[in-house]
């Protein structure tokens, strides 16, 4: 099941893509006698994204196309929501290919960040570029979405509690992090320096992410590709290493890395292409 979030008269409502558009949630439960919250944050965090998973694969994908759809041509993006609770990130995690894969550090631990929610914009919003910080940089990253709470889980459970997975862009001002490698936090924090959207999968579409692919395009092109199993921390290990560090809740995101990032100046266009998903684009501005 796929599901956005889009502008209508100055909400920010959730909605489900079907053949012939989008249909909001509350126009399903209209339809359908249903409570369903039509927010997709609060449908995560209520744990109602599980029963609304099951009436789509029960019949209501079908349904769809009797309900008051938006044309795709038409659809306004949000960001998929405003406030997550936390927003990590893992750098340096792809490597070139399955070679270089099994040469890999067993002991090696993820580059693990955060990032604050003030950073958050969503598909079409304007990165802006900030005064005075020098060369700033764009990956394209696949992002977990947590659905249910969890700490200390394993590896085998991860699934039970990824609620699904998203297409995010990561900015940094590259020069501030290489004057020195403990101003990370400062240089992926600025305003507008993290995008996700315009879609949300359910992982029930996919059970091993492993052959998606992920690249990053800068001005239609494509500047760097991999699969997800080139990553040095898959999914599964990176959801269960986080739980270690903190309490992981509904709504929490993940970034698992980049195949490659690439330098953003004003006026260009910077792309997230993941399979199966609508693409994410954002303008840069100075």
């Amino acid at each position: 099941m796929k599901l956005s979030t889009l502008k209508v008269n100055g909400k920010e409502l959730a909605a489900l893509a079907g053949e012939g558009g989008l249909v909001l949630v509350e126009s399903i439960n209209e339809a359908e006698g249903t409570g369903w919250s039509t927010e997709l944050f609060e449908l995560i965090r209520l744990g109602e994204l599980e029963q609304l998973t099951e009436w789509y694969n029960g019949g209501g994908r079908e349904k769809l196309r009797q309900l008051m759809t938006i044309p795709y041509t038409e659809a306004s993006y949000g960001p998929l929501y405003r406030q997550p609770r936390k927003i990590w990130g893992i750098g340096m995690n792809y490597v070139k290919d399955a070679a270089e894969l099994a040469m890999a550090d067993p002991n090696d631990e993820p580059v693990s960040f955060m990032k604050p929610d003030t950073s958050l914009i969503g598909p079409l919003d304007a990165i802006r570029i900030p005064p005075e910080a020098g060369k700033i940089t764009a990956e394209a990253e696949l992002g977990i979405i947590i659905g249910k709470t969890c700490k200390n889980i394993k590896e085998a459970d991860v699934y039970d509690v990824i609620a699904g997975y998203t297409t995010t862009i990561d900015v940094t001002a590259a020069d501030i992090h290489a004057r020195n490698p403990r101003y990370l936090t400062r240089a992926k924090s600025f305003d507008t320096f993290f995008s996700f959207g315009p879609q949300f999968i359910t992982k029930d579409e996919f059970p091993d992410p492993l052959e998606i692919k992920v690249e990053t395009v800068i001005n239609g092109e494509v500047a760097h590709c991999n699969k997800v199993f080139n990553m040095k921390f898959r999914p599964s290990f990176a959801v269960a290493f986080h739980s270690q560090v903190m309490t992981l809740l509904p709504g929490d995101i993940i970034m698992t890395g980049t195949p490659g990032a690439v330098v953003i100046r004003d006026g260009d266009m910077v792309e997230c292409r993941i399979d199966h998903f609508e693409p994410l684009l954002n303008p840069v501005r100075d």
